[in-house]
C-alpha cells in the first residue's frame, strides 16, 4: 500500500521550449490569405493555395540558400 506522503508529492515535468508555434501559425494564416487572393477560382486552385501556404517556409529557406550560394 502506498503511503499518503508518496501520493501527495508527485513530480511534474515542465517543458519550457516550443513557443514559436504560434508565430508559425500566424505565418501560415497570412500566407494562406495571400495565396487565396492570388489563386481564387476553381477548387484545385484553392488546394494549390493551401499547399503553397503550408510549404512556404521550405521555399523561403531554399531561395535564401540559393541566394547565399551555400
Amino acid at each position: 500500500m502506498v503511503s499518503e506522503k508518496a501520493s501527495i508529492h508527485r513530480s511534474k515535468k515542465v517543458i519550457k521550449t516550443g513557443g514559436s508555434g504560434g508565430i508559425w501559425f500566424l505565418g501560415f494564416i497570412g500566407a494562406l490569405v495571400y495565396y487565396l487572393h492570388i489563386h481564387s477560382g476553381t477548387f484545385w486552385l484553392v488546394i494549390l493555395a493551401f499547399l503553397k501556404a503550408l510549404f512556404w517556409p521550405a521555399f523561403l529557406v531554399y531561395h535564401l540558400l540559393a541566394f547565399l550560394k551555400l
